[in-house]
């Protein structure tokens, strides 16, 4: 299994969709890398030899933020609009969702499990 920037990608597909294995790589950024390391997109992940794979790791290190960095980046700018306590922030802290879908019903996802509450039921008077 061919080891890219720390990440194994799948050996029995083509390599334009093996990449895609790396977080911040998708379909067009992964074509673009392989024209760029001079790499046949048809071929599969498995036939591909170590000066390829070096070529892909050296074009993602220098033109593409991918795995780790981009993680740290994408958690870094919701902390700080946690921190100046911005809409969006204040949704995140809330678990709530964030770009201003209804909550009123869906939006189980970010709000988990429904609770219910059961409707409070009248107590017959006490005996005399």
């Amino acid at each position: 299994m061919p080891r890219i920037i720390g990440v194994d990608i799948p050996r029995e597909k083509r390599t334009i969709i093996a990449l895609t294995y790396l977080y911040g790589v998708g379909k067009s950024n992964a074509k673009t890398i392989l024209a760029e390391a001079q790499v046949d997109p048809n071929k599969r992940a498995k036939d591909l030899t170590e000066k390829e794979i070096s070529g892909i790791t050296a074009v993602i290190q220098r033109s593409v933020k991918v795995e780790g960095d981009l993680r740290r980046d994408l958690q870094q700018n919701i902390k700080r609009l946690m921190d100046i306590r911005a809409y969006r922030g204040l949704r995140h802290l809330k678990g709530l969702p964030v770009r201003g879908q209804r909550t009123h019903t869906n939006s189980r996802t970010r709000k988990g499990p429904r609770k219910t509450i059961g409707g409070l039921s009248k107590k017959p008077p006490a005996p005399k």
